[in-house]
């Protein structure tokens, strides 16, 4: 029998475990404890987990061994070690959402997407630490401390999905879930060399995710490869009539569309995201992918999307202002922190929110508030709504000529820890690359693409249409098998 060490220490994708354990060659509950070890040496000098459910976790592997020493059929995902980022809530366990404000918090309830996760037969081994709330480009706005990146511990992991990346990265879960509003899944996937996945808005419930902005929050797996991301999303993909955005539209099979391959798809690239601002050595890399797309016969033409330049103000107006609303609800009174100092209702409500909120959680609300203020809504909430539209139609007019549009996923490599947190600016426009599918509803994956003379992962964003997943997955998967 193989040993758990064995599987922790040499990454397996999802199909070879799966082996091992559906032949009893390996143990669920072993190779849990596995990760649990691993988890334990590594924990300490990354910060990716926040707190473990490993009470749980065993439990569940117990269960799956106990299927596969009946010979049962098993869920397509059983005995699989997965990590969950900190604002998706799990029952019994802490819900941080890297706040300071939701301490103590224990929710009552799974979110759907780990219901989902956990009937398929996965052990889920904990949380993942991320930005406050979601709103980060670095993971360095955690109240629990920042996330370091595998690759080189002196740099950011990404943010705000940071731990759920870096977990990846550092193999201390298979497979992971994160949230991207902005680009939260994909440019930590990026930095980290891992795979990252944007769902169709509405592809996947939003049920139990602490939200950020309600119009743009998406909820989406990390994983090592191309192959087994697309599996994951196979699980938590579908209608869920507790999120009333949820598609109905019936799921693929994601893994086997992803098998079809890449050849006479239609490739656009955008000249908007070729402009200044683009490290030389992260644009050196994608284009290297590009050939190797055209390599596997794929047809490659340019594609326009002017308004692109457009992309981060409307983001920042958008998300802002929904997340004013959203975060109105952490007030002292209900559950999480409540400041001690406060002799009135209306002191408690200030205090708390005051002491609660981290530095940049605080920015984003005064933000939010003051563009949807009277006097101002028009001029900044539904201008940026307007714009949003517009985008919206660029890339509809974009997928009438071409299968999908394949862009770097961040203009530069992972950056060092503390370069870019006294320039919000700077930090924001991390995003510049990511924020436009974001607004526009629509899908897409970021995949390992080169490295930098530094030895700095690069990541390719693949975008697509609407609830076009499928193809997204076949040119990620072109990008990952010529190993560029």
């Amino acid at each position: 029998m193989r040993t758990a060490e064995t599987f922790v220490e040499k990454p397996r994708t999802l199909a070879e475990l799966q082996a091992e354990i559906a032949s009893g060659r390996t143990k669920a509950t072993d190779l849990a404890t596995g990760y649990y070890d691993r988890i334990a040496a590594v924990n300490p000098r990354l910060n990716v987990y926040l707190s473990l459910t490993k009470e749980r976790a065993l439990e569940q592997a117990a269960r799956v061994d106990l299927a596969a020493a009946r010979g049962d059929k098993l869920g397509p995902l059983a005995g699989i070690p997965v990590g969950i980022k900190d604002v998706l809530v799990m029952k019994g366990a802490p819900a941080t959402a890297g706040s300071k404000i939701l301490e103590g918090y224990r929710p009552p309830y799974d979110a759907t997407a780990v219901q989902k996760l956990e009937a398929a037969g996965a052990v889920l081994l904990g949380k993942l630490n991320c930005d406050e709330f979601a709103m980060g480009s670095s993971n360095e706005n955690s109240a629990y401390g920042p996330v370091r990146n595998p690759v080189d511990t002196e740099r950011v992991p990404g943010g705000s999905s940071g731990g759920s990346a870096a977990a990846v990265a550092a193999n201390m879960a298979v497979a992971t879930l994160g949230t991207d509003t902005g680009g939260s899944i994909r440019q930590p996937a990026s930095f980290c060399g891992v795979v990252g996945v944007l769902p169709t808005y509405g592809r996947v419930s939003r049920y139990g995710l602490i939200a950020f902005a309600s119009s743009l929050d998406r909820v989406g797996p990390l994983a090592a490869n191309v192959r087994d991301a697309a599996t994951i999303l196979g699980v938590i993909a579908g209608h869920d009539p507790r999120d009333a955005t949820s598609s109905p539209a019936p799921v693929p099979d994601y893994a086997s569309e992803s098998d079809k391959g890449a050849e006479r798809l239609r490739i656009g690239v955008p000249a908007e995201y070729f402009a200044e601002g683009l490290d030389p050595e992260v644009r050196s890399a994608i284009e290297q992918g590009i050939a190797a797309l055209e390599a596997a016969g794929c047809t490659v033409k340019p594609v326009s999307l002017p308004h692109t330049k457009y992309a981060v103000p409307v983001y920042y107006l958008v998300a802002t202002a929904e997340a004013s609303a959203n975060l109105a609800r952490f007030d002292g009174v209900r559950y999480g922190y409540r400041s001690p100092d406060s002799d009135t209702l209306s002191a408690m409500y200030s205090h708390s929110r005051d002491e609660g909120f981290g530095a940049e959680v605080k920015r984003r609300i005064l933000l939010g508030t003051y563009a949807l203020s009277a006097g101002y809504y028009d001029a900044y909430y539904l201008k940026a709504q307007q714009v949003r539209r517009l985008l919206a139609e660029e890339y509809l007019r974009a997928f009438a000529e071409v299968d999908a549009i394949v862009t770097p996923t961040a203009p530069t490599a992972a950056f060092k820890l503390g370069e870019k947190t006294g320039d919000p600016l700077a930090m924001y426009l991390a995003d510049i690359y990511t924020v436009t599918a974001s607004l526009a509803g629509i899908c897409g994956v970021t995949v390992p693409c080169g490295k930098t003379a530094a030895g700095l992962p690069v990541g390719m964003q693949v975008l697509a249409a609407h609830l076009n997943e499928s193809t997204a997955f076949r040119v990620a998967r072109a990008v990952e098998a010529a190993k560029v």
